[in-house]
């Protein structure tokens, strides 16, 4: 169990009592992390448990980009738009190693949106948001543009946007690292059993997932965070009734090999009036996605249906010279988004805003539920939030009168001056020049500044500790274990980092029997490894196998 004690305000554990804290956040997704984050830093003492792993099931099934929505226009959602928009920049501050522009590219078909529909669109994407640090829209030739290259003849012109891609579980891990480091406790592999009020407080009985060990947490304040489990959370475990509903709607994508050459992507509308990004990922491979459908079975269960699959590369297909076929598929991921019920007819025009419903009877102690909401606009939500709780418990916020803070603090690994992630990757070599140049650009892109910590006085790789091949050494995995809440293989090759796509499967295996040993007290730094040497070899999983801890 991944902890750390608490030191806000107010917060005590008795010799012979529970521990007693401000807000007890259930849910360790985007939400709930940053809310922890959030609220620690205004001095309000924080706990949070998660039954799984950090970002295990949405927060790590996203399409990964932090973007205004430019479809979501179409729905008149000009509040949200221009509210994300302007996120995009405060984000890519925070955090210049995990979030970076992108250019998306958008061929023209006569057939969907007359272009002066698009241009319009574009216009406003442009402006609706305080646009500092990304360039603008404009025209492109598809006839002399390397962009139109991997486009089958029919497509002459499109359109060019910026937003930004983000590694999204990272996100999530970073901003639980952060609320963790300013004193919060942050609960892995812990279920929120139940919790009643009692004499003004929540009593909440939490339980340890491996171990069935149970505790006990008094908080002033219950945070609803649990994302799919939101309404399983309100009604089996406090039995509180809400009248706000979550509408459960499921995306799933696809990975193939690298379809194009260059950093951008494309944004491709079908012929259902919904769009598709094609976008380059992880070095050697394009993502596909997304579908929006609606979902009534177990969060935990979600998985890519072949008509999913089907429709994806039917869907690319319609543009790219080379079709995409479901035997390309090399991996495949899903995941359920809570989306506020809004009564949309369609599942793709459901609000992607969310909702904060606050069940506050008089005299008892308050539970906030969240609703929708999206990865990009969760900084915000999370503020919303947290100052909806610091008035229910006449707290100001503890930094100045209320005053909000996470919008100018980067977060662990952003503090990379000017946000300028190229100067500190050469900075890096320069004080590293023993780092193979691809290892030096994962590691930076992974950590950003906390890089160091990892590498700490090593002089040359054979200071990292054990070579499990494929660029991945002990002094790695002790990190993640040490300060990123890993504790198994799977959560370092597919959450903490993609790793999984990359290596073969031995170096998988010894990756998490080097996690199991740890778990067990027997990991032994410098042990003989049993991947070393190991060339990776291609494409390691199963086609159809579905990741992202969604269990």
């Amino acid at each position: 169990m991944a902890n750390a004690s608490p030191a806000g305000t107010d917060a005590r554990t008795g010799a012979d009592g529970p521990m007693l804290a401000d807000l007890l956040v259930v849910g360790g997704g985007v939400n709930g992390a940053g809310i922890a984050r959030d609220a620690v830093g205004r001095g309000m003492s924080v706990v949070l448990c998660e039954q799984g792993d950090l970002a295990g099931a949405t927060s790590s099934a996203s399409t990964k980009l932090i973007h205004g929505g430019l479809r979501y226009l179409e729905y008149y959602e000009f509040r949200l738009v221009r509210e994300a928009l302007q996120e995009r920049e405060v984000l890519l501050r925070a955090a210049p190693h995990i979030i970076w522009p992108m250019r998306f590219v958008l061929p023209h078909d006569s057939s969907m949106r007359p272009a002066w529909m698009v241009r319009i669109g574009l216009f406003l994407y442009d402006h609706l948001g305080k646009r500092k640090l990304l360039p603008g829209s404009h025209g492109v030739d598809l006839t002399s543009s390397p962009a139109g290259r991997p486009l089958s003849g029919g497509f002459t012109r499109a359109f060019e946007y910026s937003d930004c891609w983000v590694e999204d579980s990272r996100l999530v891990v970073l901003n639980a690292m952060d609320a963790k480091e300013r004193g919060a406790e942050i609960l892995t592999r812990t279920r929120c059993e139940s919790a009643v009020r009692r004499d003004g407080l929540w009593e909440a009985t939490l339980v340890d997932c491996e171990s069935g060990a149970r505790r006990t947490v008094l908080a002033r304040a219950l945070v609803n965070a649990a994302g799919p489990w939101v309404r399983e959370m309100i009604a089996k475990r406090t039995g509180v009734t809400v009248d706000k509903s979550v509408r459960l709607v499921k995306g799933s994508h696809i990975v193939v090999p690298r379809m194009f050459d260059g950093d951008h992507a494309y944004i491709f509308q079908n012929d259902d009036r919904r769009i598709v990004f094609a976008i380059p990922y992880e070095r050697d491979f394009t993502l596909i996605g997304t579908t929006d459908l609606d979902y009534s079975g177990d969060p935990g269960a979600v998985a890519i249906s072949g008509e999913e699959i089907a429709y994806l590369c039917r869907a690319v297909s319609r543009y790219f010279a080379k079709p995409v076929r479901e035997s390309d598929v090399v991996w495949t991921y899903s995941g359920v988004r809570p989306l506020f019920d809004d009564a949309s007819g369609n599942a793709s025009a459901v609000t992607r805003d969310y909702v904060l419903e606050m069940d506050e009877p008089a005299g008892e102690a308050p539970m906030l539920s969240i609703f929708g909401g999206k990865i990009t606009t969760f900084r915000r939500l999370a503020e919303e939030a947290t100052e909806k709780l610091g008035r229910a418990l006449g707290k100001s916020g503890g930094k100045g009168d209320g005053a909000t803070w996470t919008a100018d603090a980067p977060l662990p690994g952003g503090d990379i001056a000017g946000a300028d992630f190229a100067a500190f990757l050469a900075r890096l070599k320069r004080g590293r020049p023993w780092l193979p140049e691809a290892l030096a650009l994962r590691l930076a892109r992974a950590y950003g500044t906390r890089v160091e910590r990892l590498l700490g006085d090593a002089r040359g790789l054979d200071g990292l500790g054990t070579d499990f091949g494929g660029g991945v050494y002990e002094a790695e995995l002790d990190y993640a274990a040490r300060e990123e809440f890993a504790m198994t293989g799977d959560d370092f090759l597919w959450r903490r980092s993609k790793l999984g796509l990359h290596l073969d499967a031995t170096v998988r295996q010894a990756i998490a029997d080097w996690f199991d040993r740890r778990r067990d007290g027997t990991t032994n730094r410098g042990a003989t490894n049993q991947g070393a040497g190991d060339d990776p070899a291609g494409l390691p999983l199963e086609k159809g196998r579905s990741m992202g801890g969604l269990r």
